[in-house]
C-alpha cells in the first residue's frame, strides 16, 4: 500500500529552523514528483516546493531563500528544512507525490508546524 509519513512538525519561534521529513513508500519513488503543500486555516493549500528525481527544485515565492527541500533516493525520503520560520508559515504541511508516467498523486496525513511570534 502506498503511504506517504510526514515527520518533524512542531511549536518554534519566529527566526528558529524546523525540518520536516517525509518517508515514501509502495511506489517506484524515483519516477515521481515530490512536494511539500501547506495549508493554513481557512486558506487554500499551496505548494511549498517541489524536487524532481533529478534534484531540480522549485519554491514557492514566500518561502525562497528560507527554506531548502532535498531527497534521498536511497531511503526514499524527501526532506524540507525551514530557515527564518515566521507566524506566516504556520500550516499544516503535507507531503505529496506525484507520478510523472501516469496521473496518480498520493498524498501524506500533514503535519502542524506553529511558529509563534
Amino acid at each position: 500500500q502506498v503511504q506517504l509519513v510526514e515527520s518533524g512538525g512542531g511549536l518554534v519561534q519566529a527566526g528558529e529552523t524546523l525540518t520536516l521529513s517525509c518517508a515514501a513508500s509502495g511506489i517506484r519513488y524515483n519516477l515521481y514528483l515530490m512536494g511539500w503543500y501547506r495549508q493554513a486555516p481557512g486558506k487554500q493549500r499551496e505548494l511549498v516546493a517541489s524536487i524532481t528525481s533529478g534534484s531540480s527544485t522549485n519554491y514557492a515565492d514566500s518561502v525562497k531563500g528560507r527554506f531548502t527541500i532535498s531527497r534521498d533516493n536511497v531511503k526514499n525520503t524527501v526532506n524540507l528544512q525551514m530557515n527564518s520560520l515566521k507566524p506566516e508559515d504556520t500550516a499544516v504541511y503535507y507531503c505529496n507525490a506525484k507520478s510523472l508516467v501516469s496521473s496518480l498523486t498520493f498524498w501524506g496525513q500533514g503535519t502542524q508546524v506553529t511558529v509563534s511570534s
